[in-house]
């Protein structure tokens, strides 16, 4: 009987994003925040979106953080082109989001609109979120 032939999978060489996040998971700035819950890269463009949706919902009220930043390249190679000739140009910047990562902080504002805000701009990211308040916050 023939054995299927063993193929060792090479994932692209993108990095891995193995265990939880070490640094950027407790609040810093702010009263509110939302935390990553699964790994993932959220591309610069995500990051814009999500923070206006968050400040158009706030009415320019109150601050916000972004506790990421999108520092790592990822290129791609033009459609329909042969294999070889080096490496794609760059396309995009994405942030390497870990699960525990705080991804915005916001303060400045209540309770229900800092959850509502928030929520608006997770809704535009690729990672499932949780809503997170200080741990010494106390509701005005």
């Amino acid at each position: 009987m023939l054995q299927p032939k063993k193929t060792k999978h090479r994932k692209q060489f993108k990095g891995k994003m193995k265990g939880n996040a070490q640094r950027g998971s407790q609040i810093a700035f702010g009263s509110f925040a939302i935390k990553a819950l699964d790994e993932k890269f959220i591309t610069s463009r995500q990051i814009e979106a999500a923070r206006i949706a968050a400040t158009r919902y706030m009415k320019r009220e109150g601050q916000l953080w972004i506790r990421i930043f999108p520092d790592k390249p990822i290129t791609k190679k033009p459609a329909e082109v042969r294999m070889g000739k080096g490496k794609g140009a760059l396309d995009h910047w994405v942030a390497v989001v870990r699960p525990g990562r705080i991804i915005f902080e916001l303060d400045g504002v209540n309770s229900e609109i800092a959850k509502e805000a928030l929520r608006l701009a997770a809704q535009k990211l690729p990672v499932k979120t949780k809503f997170v308040t200080r741990r010494d916050y106390v509701g005005a």
